[in-house]
């Protein structure tokens, strides 16, 4: 009876040992990350038969384990994924939304300073301070443009910096993750099938840690370990192997640093961009596909068909020489890029052929087999916006005309069309001259002294189909009462009448024009129309401008360009453009912002319910430390108890 009683006491004493140890251990973790709270789990011995009847024999610690929920700690892992994508998107786009809403070093009120040095041109066209101020305020304007291009492209280099860091960090998570699943598995085996409770938790907090960096999916193997998969399914960890994963630069586009993952076999396949879901790294993935790439498109348009437009208006003007005026600006060309992984040797170019149309999307050229051949595809909306073969080059779309330069196509070839990316990069002020400054026009209308009625002739607006040398001789315009008519048109141009109703009526060259009073009459680029009652022979002159000293004609249309609705296929102004960018970067931040502090908040309850259950809460463990020290206590006052009997029994005996 006290062998019974001395066994039984020593098993409790077992038992509060272990609880004790278990305690302290949990005690010793209270801020370890990723420690679940450990429970030994008691079972009773069996009990032995006696003529009495089943007697206990005490009690035994069957295993220890953790504290554990997977489906909350599946839910905290994509929770604390998603918070984590949303801070990455927020740090970065928060630096493009500094950039673009500064009211005072920004592009919008240099582009106001430029627009008022081009008014004050059109007020005093013959004052070479007023033209040197146009000058230096164009460099400025064009300065700032470069400059922010320069800050977009820096932050491109820097995401490309963030993305190789980030893999780099995946590989070294993957590789951790792939040996705890051997030192798991090994370790249980040894114990005999007993959980190594605490390689459990440190894998655990890996895959968080991995998740808080890119969106993982875990699944457990019947064996206990760990396969996790990255991406649309793609294999990262598969027991005790682990894929690497690689920073390469895109095949598509060679100035982004893209994810490729090296499989098993070896493979090396490149992922998409939205392949890569939550973490920061997929907030970086989402913030440049989103935001910055069609930001600086958007700057890059806005610079482009400012240039153009500019450009356009300014050729048609005439210098204090005479002289035709030049492009003001530079403009850049689309940049066309062969995907690396491309079999044929077909070469691309791009131009611009109508700034006014262009967009802020990218565009994707694929080869297919069968016809059409080549198939455009717009990335911002994923729409076909086109369809083509060999013969139909030049190709034009949104703005942008592309050739075959040289080379064959082959089917899968893909080719990369950026029509505006580099237009704020290559934005320059090519007229440095003041005197070179086309503020006049180049036409002069005039009513000849001696008219006898009250007809008088517009100032001419010059279109872009006045040639490219301007009007050899001057052009006198005759009315004739009798027949209504006005004659005197150059013998080799084509005339139209555009009346005010709308209704254009076309005259051969040469041909008497019926007079309608404020009709507008075009030849060769040149609009004028004529007013009044004018009597017969009455004649009006349209003639070459020799000097243009005085002239304000072409600086005023310059002016009206910061007013005309020249982007978006006529219907936004550059400033309104700038303003829509501004708008809809701050409006993304904010959603951003707002999207990050839900998820947060979101993150902190389910982490709030998985500590509940998983976390040590101090004061029960020392409430339990005291349970179980008295349960000791108790055992061991059991086994002296059956050791006052057992002596007893000898005494006896004796």
């Amino acid at each position: 009876m006290s062998g019974n009683l001395f066994f039984t006491g020593l098993s409790g004493l077992g038992v509060a040992r272990t609880a004790l140890v278990t305690t302290a251990h949990n005690t010793a973790n209270v801020y370890t990350a990723g420690y679940s709270r450990q429970v030994a789990q008691v079972s009773t011995n069996s009990a032995i038969s006696s003529g009495s009847g089943y007697i206990g024999s005490g009690a035994r610690v069957t295993t220890v384990t953790r504290s554990y929920d997977r489906y909350l700690t599946a839910q905290l892992a994509s929770a604390q994924s998603a918070s984590a994508a949303l801070a990455s998107y927020g740090t970065e786009i928060n630096r493009i939304d500094s950039l673009l809403a500064d009211k005072t070093a920004g592009l919008s009120p240099l582009m106001q300073n430029f627009f008022t040095a081009v008014q004050g041109v059109a007020n005093t066209p013959a004052d070479s301070a007023a033209r040197q101020q146009l000058i230096s305020s164009a460099q400025s304007l064009s300065s700032k443009f470069r400059s922010t291009d320069q800050y977009l492209s820096d932050l491109n280099e820097s995401v490309n910096d963030q993305i190789s860091g980030s893999v780099e960090q995946i590989n070294t998570y993957a590789s951790k993750i792939a040996s705890l699943n051997q030192q798991i598995s090994m370790m249980s085996a040894v114990a005999g099938g007993q959980p190594p409770n605490d390689l459990l938790d440190q894998r655990d907090q890996l895959v968080s840690e991995l998740g808080q960096i890119v969106d993982v999916k875990v699944m457990e193997q019947d064996s206990g370990k760990y396969n996790v998969f990255i991406g649309s399914g793609q294999s990262l960890v598969v027991g005790d192997q682990a894929a690497t994963m690689k920073a390469v630069p895109s095949a598509a586009d060679p100035t982004r640093t893209a994810v490729a993952l090296v499989g098993l076999a070896g493979n090396v396949s490149e992922l998409k961009d939205n392949v890569l879901n939550g973490g920061s790294l997929g907030g970086l993935m989402s913030f440049r596909t989103e935001t910055l790439i069609p930001t600086q498109n958007a700057i890059g348009r806005l610079s482009i068909s400012l240039a153009s437009a500019f450009n356009d208006q300014h050729n048609l003007g005439v210098d204090l020489n005479g002289a035709l005026g030049q492009d003001f600006f530079t403009t850049a060309t689309p940049g066309v890029f062969s995907n690396a992984k491309n079999t044929g040797d077909m070469v691309l170019t791009g131009a611009v052929s109508d700034a006014n149309q262009l967009t802020t999307s990218d565009y994707s050229v694929e080869v297919r087999t069968g016809t059409p051949k080549y198939v455009v595809t717009r990335l911002s909306d994923k729409q076909v916006i086109g369809s083509y073969d060999d013969t139909d080059f030049p190709v034009s779309f949104d703005g942008v005309t592309v050739s075959s330069a040289s080379g064959t196509a082959q089917p899968g070839d893909t080719f990369l069309i950026q029509p505006t990316r580099t237009g704020a990069r290559d934005m320059e002020v090519t007229v440095l001259d003041p005197a070179k400054v086309a503020a006049g026009s180049p036409i002069i209308t005039g009513n000849t002294s001696g008219n006898q009625g009250s007809g008088a002739i517009s100032t001419a607006t010059i279109g872009s189909g006045y040639p490219a040398s301007p009007l050899a001789a001057n052009v006198t315009l005759s009315y004739d009462g009798a027949t209504n008519s006005l004659s005197g048109f150059p013998a080799t141009s084509a005339i139209t009448v555009t009346l005010a109703d709308g209704t254009v009526n076309n005259y051969a060259a040469g041909a008497p024009v019926p007079y309608t009073a404020g009709a507008k009459i075009s030849f060769d680029g040149i609009t004028v129309s004529l007013s009044g009652a004018p009597a017969t022979g009455d004649t009006f002159t349209i003639g070459k401008n020799t000097g243009g000293v005085s002239d304000p004609a072409n600086a005023l249309l310059l002016g009206a360009l910061q007013r005309k609705a020249t982007m978006g296929g006529g219907t936004t102004t550059f400033n309104g453009a700038y303003s829509q960018l501004v708008s809809q970067v701050g409006n993304r931040a904010m959603e951003i912002k707002v999207a990050a502090t839900t998820q947060d908040s979101v993150t902190g309850q389910i982490k709030a319910s998985q500590q509940s259950i998983s976390g040590v809460n101090q004061d029960e463990e020392t409430a339990n430390l005291l349970m179980f020290q008295q349960m000791y206590q108790a055992n061991a006052k059991v086994i002296q108890t059956a050791s006052t009997i057992f002596d007893a029994i000898l005494g006896i005996r004796s």
